[in-house]
């Protein structure tokens, strides 16, 4: 029994990984179950939100330059 055992055993270790990577890797199982959970999850960014994050961005790179032209003048 213990020679049968073991070629069932790495039979079972060899066809698990094999058969996960296959189903794994198949492509419409892919786009339906991550491409798409995850456009669900994290919509594309709308056009008006871009600028609005960028103008944000912006503004607080400009005051953070004043706040550092500030600190200079004052130590000079």
């Amino acid at each position: 029994m213990g020679v049968k055992l073991e070629v069932f055993r790495m039979t079972l270790y060899l066809t698990f990984p094999v058969t996960m990577f296959w189903i794994a890797n198949q492509a419409e199982w892919f786009e339906h179950y991550v491409i798409l959970r995850k456009r669900e999850l994290w919509p594309p960014e709308k056009e008006d939100q871009r600028q609005e994050i960028e103008a944000f961005k912006e503004r607080i790179r400009k005051q953070r330059e004043e706040k550092f032209l500030r600190a200079a003048q004052q130590n000079s």
